[in-house]
């Protein structure tokens, strides 16, 4: 039988990259769920292509345009983020990719693992946010979580058939984004242009930022602590800037184990989606002989700050994360907007993880009011 998918961010980065692999591998797969929060118009392209079982559009103010686009279609279509939370509860989904940005995925992915429901992950704020909140409910419900961020699908793979075998620590790799081998004095005065401009990787506006600022590669060692329940002092992150090695894992006997593959998003997705299984593609093969040199080097923090200031709130626990991400979220789009420069980004990081209490064990209520009350502090420190 094929597998039953829904897709949370349908069109988005990753949902429409993962719309791609379903149509390589349409033998497998059958398109059950699309969500989107505002593109009405691409949704309801791709609900009348794919022809899922339900369509949800977040944004209810575009619930009008897409139920009477789809209304001549066996289609059920509901509008709002609660509507996205309640479709995880159907029983015809047998695996729902979350390629939803932002908080505002978290929801949603505690519903599905209350359900017992397959995820593919590839928001990072969820577990950056509230981690421990989810793998908790993951390992109580018995939900599954599949990492898709090629990081984290690598160390997936790496620890794959390792049963109980102890790591000594495992080591995310980061291109560098286009600044790497830029001063200080010629970041201040980067363009937005420039900052989405990546060397390596086709992304949204957001990750682009997060890449050139490596707050991206920050968040992905939160991501990790939760993901495969290890201490802090167990994550390292270093440059390399050919992203061919996705992640290395150091076991205690010595040995190191990575994962390399050409760097597309379309073949963790596809890992994620056909787990257990491999199954052959046409995307491009790694070729080490055409790749030449791979080069490593250890990340400036006095550079790139977020990253120590990531590493930093992984250390403080509790909501501190959560304060990380709010403020670096209103600090990009302010960026984005051309209100700051790419190096105040950090400074509005550290003043808010400075300004907003912190919370010892906080609850899910903790977190969204620790979200609001750190966004609406990041916004006075941008004016």
């Amino acid at each position: 039988m094929k597998k039953r998918v829904a897709i949370l961010g349908s069109t988005g980065s990753i949902g429409t990259q993962a719309l791609s692999v379903i149509d390589e591998q349409y033998e497998l797969f059958t398109v059950e769920v699309l969500t989107a929060n505002n593109n009405s118009k691409l949704l309801i392209n791709q609900a009348i292509k794919y022809l899922p079982n339900v369509v949800v559009i977040g944004n209810k103010g575009h619930y009008p345009v897409v139920r009477d686009a789809l209304e001549s279609y066996d289609i059920k279509v509901y509008a709002g983020e609660d509507a996205i939370s309640q479709v995880m509860e159907m029983d015809t989904i047998d695996i729902a990719l979350i390629g939803i940005v932002g908080i505002h995925a978290l929801k949603p992915i505690l519903s599905a693992l209350k359900n017992k429901k397959k995820i593919a992950l590839a928001n990072k704020e969820s577990l950056v946010v509230a981690g421990e909140l989810i793998s908790k409910t993951a390992v109580e419900y018995g939900g599954q979580i599949i990492p898709v961020d090629s990081e984290h699908s690598a160390i997936f793979q790496c620890l794959m058939g390792e049963l109980d075998n102890p790591i000594d620590k495992i080591v995310l790799t980061a291109s560098g984004g286009p600044f790497l081998n830029k001063s200080i004095d010629y970041i201040k005065n980067v363009t937005r242009c420039q900052a989405l401009n990546h060397p390596t990787w086709k992304m949204g506006k957001k990750v682009s930022v997060d890449s050139a600022t490596l707050m991206n590669k920050g968040m992905e060692a939160i991501e990790a602590r939760w993901l495969f329940d290890i201490n802090p002092n167990q994550i390292e992150v270093i440059i390399h800037p050919q992203s061919i090695i996705h992640s290395l894992v150091y076991f205690t006997d010595r040995s190191v184990k990575t994962q390399l593959s050409f760097p597309d998003m379309r073949i963790p997705i596809q890992f994620a989606l056909t787990y257990p299984h491999r199954v052959k593609n046409s995307f491009q093969s790694l070729d080490l002989l055409q790749t030449g040199t791979l080069n490593f080097l250890p990340p400036d923090v006095k550079k790139f700050r977020n990253l120590a200031l990531a590493f930093k709130a992984l250390e403080m626990g509790g909501n501190m994360p959560c304060i990380l991400n709010a403020a670096n979220d209103v600090a990009v789009q302010a960026f984005l907007d051309e209100k700051i420069g790419l190096l105040q980004i950090s400074d509005i990081v550290e003043e808010s993880m400075t300004l907003i209490p912190r919370i010892e064990l906080p609850t899910l209520s903790d977190y969204f009011e620790t979200d609001i009350q750190t966004r609406k502090k990041a916004i006075e420190l941008i004016k």
